[in-house]
């Protein structure tokens, strides 16, 4: 077998990150092509983050898939590109505009590829199918291009042999082999260009140690299942079937179940009726999902049953972008469902954090018995992220007011348990059923304390005010991630979800240019912080909030608790498309700019 080794560079020749992506048409091994690059460089030791452009059809129209890869952690996609691996034109003609002079696009000579007037990057065209179909099959092109890439950013081909052999093994040593000579000639494709190309792509040394490397989806359904969830009901949807997907696979292992149901009406219904029974389950779906499960979550919150549900946002109205970014569903979480209940939403940062809060939430529903939304969105829940090493010691499972034993009653006493007594915290001791001594009546007509129904004012009144009392004071472990490095800052930047890393990357670079910035995520989203919030507007002269909606729905949630209004900004974006890091500074720049001159 043949290896490919490292030729040494001089040091200030290294980079500390590369930007690389892949492109084609849907159905041609682009998601693979991707994922072998990135498995590899993550097997030796660096950071990653990847987020993948997709069409909602099964074949056919652009994909492709961006990765960076770098010495030190990253949470967003990178404003330029480096490597454009390009299967086809349409991939050069959508891409280039990413690309500087001294980035390559190394593209399928069988596209016949011409660079637009306009694309400053270098091309060399490779035969990569070509190069396959002699080797046996056109499918291993993709083999073909990460060799190549292997030899634009002189990489040990190692890794790379490891992880094909690790993955073919099962189809026979020849289908391996195949692919390895396949990872060859695309390596010694392109070093016979390298003498045309006017830059170098060498990667710093990475600490060697491998890390975690999942999308937020996975890591929501391990999170579900270290929480101690042994059932989902749910319905396919994009962006959210990965964690259908992840559980499936999963939870059988621990004694757990999934069914598919035949809609999201019934997936929020049976996961009701077993969090009822005792058993921790939950839903996830997206935007259109969760409009047909706001009769549910309203069922959830009037009989105080603990309910779960993952919110992947996407591109809406209606089908709207099925495969596209946006955080639209802030309002809908928030105000869905008719009547007032009781309600708790939270939203994760990254795929780290995504872990941790589902498990939170579990805690939450049972504890509040009420709904939780764990509102999540398409870059977050898609995006392969590096996580670091899980902490299982964090793991908690608190279960609140459960009763699982039978409960002491004289034999006399026929009353029905008062399920939902009127208490101080609002929160009532909750049987299982079954349980002896906790037979109570259920509906989701107004209830009196047994449960059964009553349309008196009086009681009306008690068991309203004892259902919305439960959440009135709510605050999470960490309901902000708040980065305050200045006592009197000129910005505070605002953000949810998924737009943490290109806020955080963003306006370092504004306070590397002297002007100072803090910024936020919001963690608890409902009920708002909102005193936490305003301790912080208070130190800053603007705050510019960061949103994929066009209404800026965030920005008139703080409108409405905090005493913002004078200092807003609202940065919106609608297009489908992530926040860059390049945007948050930009928009700092102008923000400053026009401070500066109001002075």
């Amino acid at each position: 077998m043949i290896y490919y080794e490292l030729i040494p560079q001089e040091a200030n020749d290294m980079k500390p990150q590369i930007s690389w992506k892949v492109g084609g048409q849907q159905g041609e091994g682009i998601e693979s092509t991707g994922e072998i690059f990135a498995t590899a460089m993550n097997r030796k030791g660096y950071y990653l983050y990847g987020y993948r452009h997709f069409s909602s059809r099964i074949k056919g129209g652009h994909t492709n898939n961006k990765i960076r890869v770098s010495t030190s952690p990253v949470h967003a996609i990178s404003d330029d590109l480096d490597i454009l691996v390009a299967f086809d034109q349409e991939t050069i003609e959508l891409n280039h505009h990413e690309m500087r002079e001294d980035s390559i696009i190394i593209a399928d000579a069988k596209a016949k590829p011409s660079k637009p007037d306009s694309c400053r990057a270098q091309l060399i065209e490779l035969p990569l199918t070509l190069t396959a179909k002699e080797l046996g099959t056109a499918l291993m092109k993709n083999m073909v291009a990460v060799g190549a890439t292997c030899a634009v950013m002189n990489l040990d081909t190692t890794t790379f042999e490891t992880l094909i052999t690790n993955m073919f093994t099962k189809k026979g040593q020849k289908v391996v082999e195949m692919n390895i000579e396949a990872l060859h000639q695309g390596y010694k494709l392109m070093k016979e260009k390298l003498d045309t190309v006017n830059s170098d792509y060498l990667l710093e040394d990475s600490e060697g140690t491998p890390h975690l490397y999942m999308i937020g989806n996975d890591a929501i359904g391990l999170g579900a299942i270290s929480a101690g969830s042994r059932f989902m009901a749910a319905y396919p949807i994009t962006p959210a079937s990965e964690i259908m997907e992840y559980m499936i696979a999963n939870v059988p292992k621990v004694g757990g179940t999934v069914v598919q149901t035949e809609d999201e009406i019934a997936a929020a219904n049976m996961a009701i009726g077993a969090n009822y029974a005792g058993v921790r389950a939950f839903t996830a779906s997206a935007g259109p999902g969760l409009s047909l499960m706001m009769e549910a979550i309203g069922l959830s919150g009037m009989t105080e049953t603990p309910l779960v549900i993952v919110n992947t946002q996407r591109g809406g109205p209606s089908t709207g972008l099925p495969t596209k970014e946006e955080q639209s569903d802030l309002m809908q979480m928030i105000y869905g469902t008719h009547g007032d209940i009781p309600k708790i939403v939270v939203a994760p940062t990254d795929a780290e954090d995504a872990f941790y809060l589902t498990m939170e939430a579990f805690n939450l529903a049972e504890e509040y018995q009420c709904p939780v939304i764990v509102l999540s969105d398409l870059q977050l829940s898609l995006g392969k992220q590096t996580v670091k090493q899980l902490d299982y010691n964090r793991i908690q499972i608190k279960r609140g007011e459960l009763i699982q034993s039978d409960i002491e009653r004289e034999e006399d006493d026929k009353s029905y348990f008062k399920r939902y007594a009127l208490t101080s915290s609002g929160v009532s001791k909750r049987p299982i059923p079954g349980v002896k001594g906790g037979i109570h009546h259920v509906t989701g007509v107004e209830h009196n304390q047994e449960g059964k129904p009553s349309e008196a004012a009086n009681n009306r009144r008690e068991q309203m005010e004892k259902r919305m009392s439960k959440t009135a004071n709510l605050l999470i472990e960490t309901p902000v991630d708040y980065n305050e490095k200045y006592d009197k800052a000129d910005i505070l930047y605002i953000g949810f979800i998924s737009s943490k890393g290109a806020i955080e990357e963003g306006s370092k670079r504004l306070n590397d240019s002297g002007i100072k910035v803090n910024t936020m995520q919001i963690r608890q989203l409902h009920p708002l912080p909102k005193d936490i919030i305003q301790q912080a507007i208070d130190k800053a002269s603007k705050i510019i909030v960061a949103e994929h909606n066009y209404q800026g729905q965030l920005s008139n949630i703080l409108k409405m608790n905090t005493a913002i209004q004078d200092k807003l900004v609202s940065q919106t974006k609608y297009d489908g498309t992530p926040f860059l890091p390049h945007e948050i500074e930009e928009k700092g720049l102008s923000v400053a700019k026009d401070m500066k001159e109001m002075m």
